[in-house]
C-alpha cells in the first residue's frame, strides 16, 4: 500500500508545471550518477554553487570549470534516463502491478 501511494504521489507531482520526472532503468548502471547526488544551485545574481558526493571531495564548488563538469554529468544522466513521458508510463505500469 505504501508503494502504491508513492507511485500515485509521483504521478500527481508530475502534473505540476515545474516538475519533470525521469526514471533511470536498472540496466543502465554505468551512468555518472552512480557516484551519488549531484546538486547545482543557481542564484539570481548569476553565481552558482554545486557539489557531488564522489567528486571534488564532496565539497561545494563555485569554480566555473568544476560547475561545468557537474552540469555535463547531469546532462548525461538525463540523456540515459527514460524520457518524461516514458517515465510516467513506466510508473503507471508499476502502479498497475501493485
Amino acid at each position: 500500500m505504501v508503494r502504491r501511494r508513492q507511485f500515485e504521489r509521483l504521478l500527481e507531482l508530475a502534473q505540476l508545471r515545474n516538475v519533470e520526472i525521469q526514471v533511470m532503468p536498472m540496466d543502465r548502471w554505468d551512468h555518472p550518477g552512480t557516484g551519488g547526488r549531484i546538486q547545482v544551485l543557481k542564484f539570481g545574481d548569476g553565481t552558482a554553487v554545486g557539489r557531488m558526493d564522489d567528486e571534488f571531495g564532496g565539497r561545494p564548488v563555485s569554480d566555473l570549470r568544476q560547475l561545468r563538469i557537474l552540469e555535463l554529468r547531469y546532462g548525461i544522466i538525463r540523456a540515459e534516463a527514460l524520457t518524461a513521458r516514458e517515465s510516467l508510463g513506466f510508473i503507471e505500469h508499476l502502479l498497475g502491478e501493485t
